[in-house]
């Protein structure tokens, strides 16, 4: 599992349709300490409804798969949790 931030939003009006009723977010991967990683941008299936500017927890490869409904779904990386405090 890794940590991110959400910070932006995708709009596909054709997509696989296994991913029909999806909401895909851009996340920023985070460290510890909430910087951001030098690492890119991904985009995520979100599985809690998480929103822009919340820390989340997201995983990707075929753990992202298992956490949908559909476990079909063409997903390499899903958000599987909101972060409300980390100590």
């Amino acid at each position: 599992m890794e940590m991110g931030i959400v910070v932006g939003r995708v709009t596909a009006t054709r997509k696989d349709e296994r991913l029909v009723g999806t909401k895909l977010l851009v996340t920023q991967p985070i460290g510890l300490d909430g910087t951001p990683l030098d690492s890119q941008p991904i985009i995520t299936v979100d599985t809690v409804g998480a929103g822009i500017g919340e820390k989340v927890i997201f995983v990707k490869g075929s753990m992202a798969s298992r956490a949908m409904h559909n476990k079909d779904a063409p997903v390499d990386a899903a958000i599987v949790g909101i972060i409300d405090s980390l100590e």
